[in-house]
């Protein structure tokens, strides 16, 4: 397993303060439609590192301002986030959504001089069924079913990632299912069966399962936020998953929110200024030894 390594420099201070300008672009379109990504942008002298958002709403459902709150408080503190739309179960299934993710990271690090940023360094944020696809993405980044959409003008970027925060991430979707299944938990089994089809894909569509069967994968540094009360997922996968890919020699670290339900950081409250000021304290410190 090999990981991420970034060679050029990138200065992050998480207790800097910005005011941020908001706009939408399209980051692809072709037969299946326009897809738009919305730019958070520091003001500032820059040139700042990258973070892509990636929105949940098992599969099928949500959109790129689904993060707005955690969005707009980390380019606040001086990160250029890119918030993208994706192509939707049932109409496009697995692994459609981690195509758009590969298409999306090497666009947005193509692109980055566009947005007063810097590639080097880039990372990703992804809540629940985005948090699946995007450690999906980034330990498989030169995987050629996610890599098959090309991009004329993006020569030389890849989908690798120097960190991922999976906030509530759907990290094991195959024990998802059986737990939904047995919680009674309809719309989220409905949901998996219109993405993935069957049980084998969600087996080999599986962050955690692909470290247990020692896949030839990426390791970039991992945060999990992850509540206490969430009652979409089986809260032994978060921490089974960090113990595999520390086993894999990668770097996890996971941050438990008592008594925090699903989707928790996406209303504003105290605990998710917590969970804010623990993602951009996990962000410096990757930023700091690139």
């Amino acid at each position: 397993m090999t990981p991420t390594v970034m060679t050029q420099t990138v200065y992050y201070n998480p207790e800097r303060k910005y005011t941020v300008q908001v706009t939408d672009t399209t980051y692809r379109k072709d037969d299946s439609g326009s897809l738009p990504a919305r730019i958070y942008r520091p003001k500032g002298d820059g040139p700042f590192p990258l973070l892509l958002d990636v929105h949940g709403g098992a599969w099928g459902l949500g959109g790129y301002a689904d993060n707005e709150i955690i969005d707009t408080a980390l380019a606040q503190s001086g990160l250029v986030v890119v918030a993208i739309e994706l192509r939707k179960a049932p109409t496009y299934p697995y692994p459609s959504q981690v195509e758009d993710v590969n298409f999306a990271t090497r666009w947005v690090k193509a692109h980055a001089g566009q947005f007063n940023a810097v590639p080097e360094g880039m990372g990703g944020l992804g809540t629940s069924s985005g948090g699946h696809t995007l450690f999906l993405s980034a330990m498989r980044p030169m995987d050629e079913r996610y890599g098959r959409l090309d991009i004329p003008d993006a020569e030389g970027a890849d989908a690798r990632l120097s960190y991922v925060i999976g906030a509530w991430p759907v990290i094991d979707p195959y024990a998802r299912y059986l737990y939904a299944k047995e919680n009674n938990r309809d719309f989220l089994v409905q949901a998996s069966d219109a993405y993935f089809g069957n049980t084998e894909a969600m087996k080999e569509g599986n962050p955690l399962l692909a470290l247990e069967r020692d896949d030839s994968i990426d390791l970039p540094a991992a945060l999990i936020i992850q509540g206490t009360e969430d009652a979409n997922l089986p809260l032994a996968s978060a921490d089974q998953f960090v113990k595999a890919y520390r086993n894999a020699k990668g770097k996890a670290e996971i941050e438990w929110f008592a008594d925090m339900p699903h989707n928790f950081a996406l209303k504003a409250g105290a605990e998710t200024d917590r969970a804010i000021k623990v993602m951009k304290a996990f962000i410096a410190g990757r930023l700091a030894i690139i």
